[in-house]
């Protein structure tokens, strides 16, 4: 960094000459060094898959979630910090619930990550705070359609198709961009998020390395167990041969 920028590193209230948030933008380095988070949607859902990145075979591999529930029609992927990850999801948590019991349906998605965006951008405008440094996908569906979000440490949000955040973000965009088709069944999509993922990940998939949730209509958001990930981690090692 140029001695010139100390001055505008120290707040995150304080903008450069050039219009940055230094603070903002080391929460997003944050994200970038996380693990590798993909989502993806299918003709009548979304897909969300995650390599856990298991750093010794002395983890218990249960104890590590990067894949939330938030209500029956919404899930989120995290990548970054995730102990600021599990605050951002109580918190989405506890917004589906207020709309819930207010209005006495299930909030949409976009009413949802935009709850949580304007919670997220608090924190970066007011001193003695500082941003969340995790990115979250939200997947689910309401009757608007299927949804993936993606949003960043700024507060910002963007819908994607196909999308990732994380470590091996560019890599993983470029398979999609290549291979991506609108309407895919479930299994065709499974297996490219996993492809895509094999394609940014140094180290080979492992069946305990790995979470997968989808977000279907009509139906609640579930994360797939061991058995059902192996199955699909097997036809990606198969098509490889």
């Amino acid at each position: 960094m140029q001695a010139g920028q100390m001055a505008y590193d120290r707040a995150i209230t304080v903008f450069s000459p050039d219009g940055r948030l230094f603070q903002v933008e080391y929460a997003r380095e944050a994200v970038k060094r996380g693990t590798t988070t993909v989502g993806v949607k299918y003709k009548d859902g979304v897909v969300l898959v995650i390599d856990k990145r298991i750093s010794s075979k002395l983890i218990e591999p249960t104890s590590i979630e990067k894949i939330f529930t938030i209500d029956f029609h919404v899930g989120c992927a995290s990548s970054g910090l995730v102990a600021d990850a599990r605050v951002l999801v109580d918190r989405a948590r506890l917004e589906a619930q207020m709309h819930r019991i207010t209005y006495g349906e299930p909030v949409s998605i976009e009413v949802l990550v935009k709850r949580i965006c304007d919670f997220k951008q608090n924190y970066t405008q007011y001193g003695g705070v500082r941003p969340f440094g995790t990115a979250l996908l939200f997947a689910g569906t309401d009757d608007n359609g299927v949804h993936l979000f993606e949003t960043d440490p700024s507060g910002a949000l963007m819908s994607y198709k196909a999308g990732a955040i994380g470590a091996g973000r560019s890599q993983v965009l470029a398979t999609f961009e290549e291979k991506y088709e609108d309407n895919m069944p479930l299994d065709k999509t499974v297996l490219l998020g996993l492809e895509a993922l094999a394609k940014a990940t140094d180290a080979e998939l492992t069946q305990d390395a790995l979470e997968i949730g989808i977000a279907a209509r009509g139906e609640p958001f579930r994360k797939l167990d061991q058995e059902e990930v192996g199955k699909y981690l097997g036809k990606v090692k198969k098509a490889k041969k």
